[in-house]
């Protein structure tokens, strides 16, 4: 026995407990712990099976990711599982909890794996730009066939333990709290039945079904090509199961290492374990003890029924929270309730949940058409008009009616919190929860602390929004906060871009290929230009193309034409409106850009921005920012954010190209200090 591993020997079963929370994760303790009692059960002539087991709340969660980079301590996760798979004794692994990654590479080497109900198992090293790198995508094959093995490790979706079963994942379902004694019992059944030990690698009949068919990948890579775009790793595993298909499994193992080496060193998935990590950052706040109290939130209240204050409501009812929804008609607080049992039911269409299901959702939701039913809540949320005299009204009459302790939250997207705060006599509690649209749907929750928030509201109003399933973002007051704000300049640039000569479509297909769904011109018209160009108190390119009745894709185009399926084409119509502008402001063309060129002009403002807000403190950490940009605006995760991206670049470059447009375009493009002082440095963003 030691701190880690157990050994235990029950009727000639040996017994190796893993013991290494909190998710026994394989880094070189526990690698050595499996070592000592794979050689100790070897040795011990009593033992004919060997049960591999967990303790605490999962089997192996997967490779210590904290070991990558650094210098390899032996025994390697190869030694082990060689240990496991050419010894003459039968191995089951005991799954509980999750059998992920590296976890589940090591299920497959074990000769069978038995595993309780709720248990989980799956190949997720797709999602930090990785393959299964310990033989996952040549034995996964073996069990499930190709196709499947194609689905299951390039989406890295878990699995549960009765659909592992019926795909072969797994070989035996336990009781559950009864993993122990069925694993043992299971092993005795193996030693009775006196079958030569079955190995993963040894199985030959699915990759042999597909061998001499290089049209099932293809057309994988056919059908995913949309959902791939930019990603290194998804093609690298489409190579090794091609390998596990093609190859003997020693040449396939060497394949995958080689590939699995490729990626490792990539820039793509250093991005994207940075942006995994990242995720777990944001929500730790340097200046709030993690002691401090959590105010609980048992009941919401959302002040207005529209888009935003629906979304924000589902949110709540998700986790069984309930939310009083308040609007000041009728005919309003209907439209809007109908609005989320549409949603709602679309989901039970798709098989989300059933119908029961959307109706006990529905029935968290008590619709009132007066702010007094907001008297003894939790939380009350306003998502009422963006304008400021409105959110002033309305929290200086909630201020009169919410109980003492209540938290006052405003999901203003741009307006300042601290003015909001003072139309009420606790600015303490008030805080802002700015969620971005749809707001059922994005995964991004902007938490903004005003002067006088209590660290307990913000403290509160970060778990909460991880009980949402929302990625927390701490943000101080100033107009946009972080992603709105951050992003301003890239939109701002595209208009006086696409002025000076290059076409919107030219600006939108690079920043399509930099990584973007879609480009700034194309959203525009998605959104509406009558949307994005209201309020304007003077001529403006929108205002022109709101005047020709060109609205965007809801009606006769906009900077793009449309045909009856929506698909945009590059329109006459708009390029002369663009002209006619650029003309009636006197801009002077700059003639052709080099695509390097108006991603500099677009992107290196963004950097500049972001520069800027962490100078003024805005932001806590560059990875905020990263993090805000990638789930508020879809900025490509295998670029890791502007701040990332930056750091690849290399900031003397962002700086030169930031004074290079300085010249030519004026004060709006000088480099923050920040930024000129880590290019001196020779540093980049933390």
């Amino acid at each position: 026995m030691t701190d880690i591993a157990h050994f235990t020997v029950e009727d000639g079963i040996g017994v190796l407990k893993i013991d290494s929370p909190p998710v026994n994760a394989l880094g070189v303790n526990v690698r050595k712990g499996l070592q000592e009692g794979f050689r100790r059960f070897a040795a011990d002539s009593t033992v004919q099976a060997i049960v591999l087991i967990c303790g605490g709340r999962t089997f192996f969660a997967g490779a210590d990711i904290s070991e990558f980079g650094k210098p390899p301590q032996g025994p390697g996760l190869q030694e082990v599982f060689d240990l496991i798979e050419a010894g003459a004794k039968p191995v089951i692994a005991a799954i509980h909890g999750t059998a992920l990654g590296g976890g589940y590479e090591l299920a497959l080497i074990c000769h069978a794996r038995i595993a309780v109900p709720s248990a989980k198992v799956g190949l997720p090293e797709v999602n930090l730009g990785l393959l299964p790198g310990a033989g996952g995508t040549q034995r996964l094959p073996r069990i499930v066939g190709p196709e499947l093995a194609l689905d299951l490790i390039t989406s890295g979706r878990p699995v549960g333990a009765k659909q592992a079963l019926a795909m072969g994942m797994v070989d035996a379902l336990a009781e559950e709290g009864r993993l122990r004694e069925d694993a043992i019992a299971f092993a005795r059944k193996l030693i009775a039945e006196g079958r030569p030990l079955p190995r993963v690698r040894d199985r030959q009949d699915k990759v042999e079904a597909a061998r001499g068919k290089p049209e099932i990948f293809s057309k994988f890579r056919q059908q995913q090509a949309r959902t791939f775009r930019g990603f290194k790793a998804p093609e690298n595993i489409i190579k090794c199961i091609e390998a596990a298909v093609d190859l003997d499994f020693d040449a396939g193992m060497k394949r995958e290492a080689e590939l699995f080496r490729e990626l490792v060193t990539s820039t793509e998935s250093a991005a994207q374990r940075y942006v995994f990590f990242g995720e777990r950052e944001t929500s730790k706040i340097p200046d709030i003890a993690p002691d401090t109290p959590i105010l609980p939130i048992r009941t919401v209240g959302v002040i207005g029924a529209g888009t935003m204050g629906g979304g924000i409501s589902m949110n709540f009812v998700n986790v069984g929270i309930p939310v009083t929804l308040v609007e000041m008609s009728q005919d309003a607080l209907d439209r809007g309730l109908g609005v989320i049992r549409k949603n709602y039911e679309a989901s039970a269409r798709r098989g989300k949940m059933t119908a029961a299901q959307v109706d006990e959702r529905m029935a968290l939701i008590t619709p009132s058409l007066g702010l007094d039913a907001l008297a003894h809540l939790d939380l009350v949320i306003e998502a009422v008009y963006e304008s400021m005299d409105v959110k002033k009204d309305v929290f200086g009459k909630v201020d009169q009616i919410a109980r003492p302790g209540a938290i006052l939250a405003t999901n203003t997207s741009y307006l300042d919190v601290n003015e909001i705060a003072a139309a009420t006599s606790r600015p303490e509690s008030v805080i802002g929860l700015h969620f971005f649209s749809p707001a059922n749907v994005m995964r991004l929750l902007e938490v903004v602390r005003g002067e006088k928030t209590d660290t307990s509201v913000i403290a509160t109003a970060m778990k909460l929004a991880k009980t949402i399933g929302k990625v927390p973002v701490l943000a101080r007051v100033c107009p946009g906060f972080i992603a709105n704000r951050l992003m301003t300049p890239r939109g701002r640039q595209a208009e006086a871009l696409v002025l000076q000569g290059p076409s919107p479509y030219d600006i939108d297909r690079v920043m399509y290929d930099y990584g973007f769904a879609v480009g700034p011109f194309q959203m525009s018209d998605i959104v509406g230009l009558d949307v994005i160009g209201r309020g304007a108190t003077e001529r403006t390119l929108r205002g022109d193309f709101v005047a020709a009745g060109r609205l965007g894709q809801k009606k006769n185009g906009g900077f793009y034409n449309y045909d009856e399926n929506r698909t945009p084409s590059p329109s006459p119509e708009a390029l002369a409106l663009i002209a006619d502008f650029a003309k009636h402001k006197g801009v002077a063309t700059l003639g052709a850009l080099a695509d390097a060129d108006i991603l500099a002009r677009l992107l290196y403002p963004v950097v500049n921005e972001g520069a800027k807000i962490l100078e003024e403190g805005i932001a806590l950490r560059a990875v905020d920012i990263d993090i805000a940009a990638i789930m508020g605006y879809n900025w490509p995760v295998y670029r890791g954010g502007p701040m990332f991206w930056a750091n690849t670049v290399g900031l003397p470059k962002i700086v030169e190209g930031l004074r290079k447009l300085e010249a030519r375009e004026g004060p709006a493009f000088a480099p923050a200090a920040l930024l000129v002082r880590l290019a001196h440095e020779g540093k980049g963003f933390a």
